[in-house]
């Protein structure tokens, strides 16, 4: 229903229209008189044949429409116009749900500016078959149908409309003449915007920016943008379009109604591309913030949630064994409260450098138009083996195999010298390399946030996710009295960190898994070769400790040269893995676009599970959740597509998907409803069975 306002200015606007269409006649003499016969022909068409009981199936309104004559779109029909309505008469347990509306043309009319169709149209809505439907009977659609034409003048009309379908209990079957017109109508559907949109507005103009990011300015050879309201902007107004490789930013004449944008402005958005063989169009549905609320609103938002998942981030078993490590070095240390202050710094500023390290190397290679997102440096079989190399050199030491100063490790006496806060930083940036596989709760958000931002505020957004890593150990530091709730020193001390040691191990087992499904059986070969290597240093440095000093240098110098050839054999893991399967061991297909349209075209729920094998917490969840029997059993029972996303090597279409929910790295999960134009529901990123059983209990 609308307003007094807004009903006297739709008023005023036909008024116009009407008075600018006289005009342009020059002869008000021209008054046509009404067709004998409807202008628009209608009908409804079902995109099955037949319907099962308890389903959801599309049926549309189908209107053809004389030539020269338009109706109009139901979002915002412009500056003047009424949608389309259907006041259903519909069996007892059936509901339909709202029109869902296709992208508009837009129809000038003098001065003014309306938004609908011409020619044909067809107007998808779903519609709930009842429960206690019978199979062998027929149900019969009924509803009055009423829309407005115009032309140089404007006609109500309407009409019944009616559909009559049986009722089986197999699979329904595509209805060979509304299957393929639905199908065409849903493509035209807007699909949510991937992107982030702003706006700023003077009195006279509102700016819209759109962060694209990965859209190829050279191929673009339209944009327009449909309001969903009036009085935001002047939809008769030129939008004048600028097109960089960072977005678009599209200008346009404010509107009338002052408040309109004192609120977010949401929309259509159009964007037409040339392809080889065409032009393809695109529609999103955007919604987009006033940009002051953005840049203050957002970004304490985006701050909090990166604080809380850093401190989240120390509970995840890739980052507590080296934490426990270092808080064993607090038990053990002798030194003055300044000392262990600064080394509490040494290790805060080794998590911050180590962090904006990443978060550089992250920022500038998107900037340069890679498709890459958080943890991107693992999709990479050649990093996962050096990680892998780095982490079996700390379970060696922790094993007591070689004993280093606390350059390496960080613990006991030494860290009162020199080399303590050096252990003390490179510690730091150890937690943050093994942070790199896990993504924490909160955590998620920020980074999908932190990565469409300038980049000083993408990098303030990662400095806060370092801190919160950081701040635990910081404040054990800081505040030496909360050392009265650790353990007193003892030889308990050494039997723990040897037992510390064998987290690494399993984390070394798991990262040449992770090889072996970027790089196949050679690459596992070349890292499990590079480790041999490793041990074999770390016993010669040990053994060589009490030798001669000619014997001692030379040592070193075989040290120092198994080193680099276990460093340099990490390149050799670089090959490709076999082609993934279409269809995995575990039952669930390989992710697609394509598929997943195929899939929500044939109106199946889809649960999709965007992973990476080097994704500790992606792990964990399929072992407690997603592979559970009574998940298995409810997902049968709701007849749910599964789709994995394997984001374990580099995917730009998998990153695309991230990107589009507000995410930049693994896990998302995602469980799209049976109907098409149902938009997911996207699960949390720590799973447990209820929660997916859950989730698809409401399906």
């Amino acid at each position: 229903m609308w307003d007094n306002a807004e009903l006297m200015r739709r008023l005023c606007a036909k008024l116009v229209i009407a008075l600018a269409l006289v005009l342009a006649a020059g002869a008000p003499a021209r008054a046509a008189t009404v067709p004998p016969t409807r202008l628009v022909a209608v009908e409804l068409l079902s995109e099955t044949g037949s319907v099962r009981p308890g389903e959801t199936f599309w049926i549309a309104l189908r209107q053809q429409i004389t030539p020269g004559w338009h109706t109009y779109w139901g979002v915002n029909p412009g500056d003047a116009g009424e949608p389309t309505r259907i006041e259903w008469a519909l069996p007892v347990g059936f509901t339909a749900g709202e029109i869902s509306w296709p992208y508009p043309s837009r129809i000038p009319a003098g001065i003014a500016m309306s938004y609908g169709y011409e020619a044909e149209v067809v107007l998808p809505i779903p519609v709930t078959v009842s429960q206690d439907v019978t199979p062998g009977t027929t149900i019969a659609l009924r509803g009055q149908a009423s829309w407005l034409v115009c032309e140089k003048i404007c006609i109500p009309e309407e009409a019944p409309v009616a559909l009559s379908l049986p009722v089986a209990a197999d699979t329904p079957r595509p209805d060979p003449v509304g299957a393929p017109l639905i199908g065409a109508a849903r493509r035209r559907l807007p699909v949510p915007s991937p992107w982030p949109a702003s706006f700023s507005a003077t009195p006279e103009t509102v700016t819209l920016t759109v962060a694209t990011r990965d859209l190829a300015p050279e191929r673009v050879a339209e944009v327009w943008f449909y309001p969903a309201k009036w009085g935001a902007i002047e939809h008769a107004a030129p939008q004048r379009v600028s097109l960089t490789p960072k977005g678009i930013t599209l200008e346009v004449k404010r509107g009338q109604l002052a408040e309109a944008t004192a609120a977010p402005i949401d929309g259509v958005l159009i964007v037409t591309e040339r392809l080889d063989g065409g032009v393809a169009r695109q529609a999103f549905a955007l919604r987009a913030e006033p940009r002051s609320r953005v840049s203050a609103l957002a970004l304490a938002h985006a701050m909090a949630l990166a604080l809380a998942g850093g401190l989240v981030l120390n509970l995840m078993p890739c980052v507590l064994p080296v934490l426990s490590v270092k808080t064993l070095a607090l038990v053990n240390h002798a030194g003055g409260r300044a000392v262990l202050r600064r080394h509490g710094l040494a290790y805060a500023f080794g998590v911050l450098a180590s962090f904006a390290g990443v978060a550089g190397a992250l920022l500038a290679l998107r900037a340069g138009g890679e498709q890459i997102g958080w943890g991107f440096q693992l999709q990479s079989p050649v990093v996962v083996t050096l990680l892998a190399d780095v982490l079996f050199t700390v379970a060696l030491s922790l094993s007591g195999v070689f004993v280093v100063s606390g350059r390496f490790a960080g613990a006991g006496q030494s860290l009162a010298g020199r080399a303590g806060y050096a252990g003390s930083f490179f510690t730091g940036a150890l937690a943050t390399v093994a942070a790199t596989p896990c993504t924490a709760p909160f955590m998620g958000a920020a980074v999908g946030y932190a990565v469409t931002q300038p980049w000083p505020t993408a990098l303030l957004i990662f400095e806060t996710l370092a801190l919160g890593l950081a701040l635990p150990f910081l404040l054990l530091t800081l505040i030496p009295a909360w050392r009265r709730f650790l353990p007193r020193p003892g030889r308990w001390m050494e039997r723990l960190q040897q037992a510390l040691a064998f987290p690494l191990y399993a984390s070394v087992a798991w990262l040449l898994w992770v090889v072996s499904q970027q790089a196949g059986s050679s690459g596992v070969a070349a890292a499990m070769a590079g480790l041999v290597l490793i041990g074999l240093a770390a016993w010669l440095y040990q053994v060589s400790r009490e030798a001669r000093p000619s014997w001692r240098r030379i040592a070193t110098a075989a040290v120092a040269m198994l080193a680099l050839g276990a460093v340099v054999l990490g390149p050799v893991t670089s090959g490709r893995s076999s082609a993934q399967p279409t269809t995995r061991a575990d039952g669930w297909e390989a992710f697609s676009t394509a598929r997943l349209a195929e899939l929500r075209a044939a109106g199946r729920p889809v649960f999709v599970n965007v992973t990476a094998a080097w994704c500790l917490t992606c792990l964990v969840n399929e072992r407690v959740a997603l592979r559970s029997p009574a998940v298995a059993e409810a997902l049968a029972r709701k007849s749910v597509a599964t789709l994995k996303a394997d984001w374990t090597k580099r995917d730009p279409a998998i990153t695309r998907v991230l990107g589009s929910f507000g995410r930049n790295g693994v896990p998302l999960y995602l469980l799209y409803p049976g109907r098409a134009a149902g938009e997911p529901e996207v699960l949390p990123q720590i799973l447990s069975e209820g929660a997916v059983i859950d989730a698809l209990g409401k399906l």
